[in-house]
């Protein structure tokens, strides 16, 4: 027996073993829309369960990811309502040094340190008081009004098919090359095996 069968037994079984798997991955996607072959009605595995996949993708992230109670929580942290304060008194600043002069510029004629410095403490006192109500009032909205996973859903069942083929390509890109690589290697083993079978036994 020839010794070419160790070459062509696990190359042509490579290559179906790589075309099966490729094809699977793209019979993911593919029909987009639902054809009819032999009495059957074919489509992709995606686009066919869009719904699902939305609903699911939806609880996944409210669970695993982000929900609106991580996002009050976040908005009730002393360290960010700090921030946010921080980023109040900068516009203040910015408020009494250029834009209070520029609107009433007889007002600059008053708007020395001394008296800036008396605006500036009187407006961060009454932001103290006031950014913790409004976050407050914001996280209780939040509550009542955010569902991350419906948001979630919502825009993944108004995807195309284009762009939920995209998006999951995106993701799954390597994993769908190492389905594909992984077929052409067990192939190629069987066809290896194969070989050794026949050169045995044969």
């Amino acid at each position: 027996m020839s010794w070419t069968i160790f070459l062509v037994s696990p190359l042509v079984c490579g290559l179906i073993g790589w075309l099966t798997n490729h094809l699977a991955v793209k019979m993911l996607f593919r029909p987009r829309k639902p054809v009819r072959i032999l009495g059957f009605t074919v489509q992709g595995v995606f686009p066919k369960r869009q719904k699902a996949l939305a609903a699911n993708l939806g609880e996944m992230v409210e669970a695993e990811l982000i929900s609106h109670e991580d996002i009050t929580e976040l908005i009730r942290d002393p360290s960010f309502q700090k921030r946010f304060h921080q980023v109040g008194d900068a516009y203040v600043d910015k408020l009494i040094s250029e834009r209070l002069p520029a609107a009433i510029p007889m007002a600059a004629m008053f708007l020395n340190d001394q008296v800036k410095g008396k605006i500036r403490d009187l407006i961060s006192e009454q932001l103290m008081r006031f950014i913790p109500k409004v976050l407050d009032i914001a996280a209780e909205e939040l509550e009542d009004q955010l569902d991350v996973g419906e948001m979630v859903r919502q825009k993944v069942e108004e995807f195309s098919i284009e762009e939920l083929e995209a998006l999951l390509e995106s993701i799954m890109k390597r994993e769908f090359r190492f389905i594909e690589y992984l077929g052409g290697v067990l192939g190629a083993l069987i066809g290896l095996l194969q070989a050794l079978y026949y050169w045995y036994f044969g």
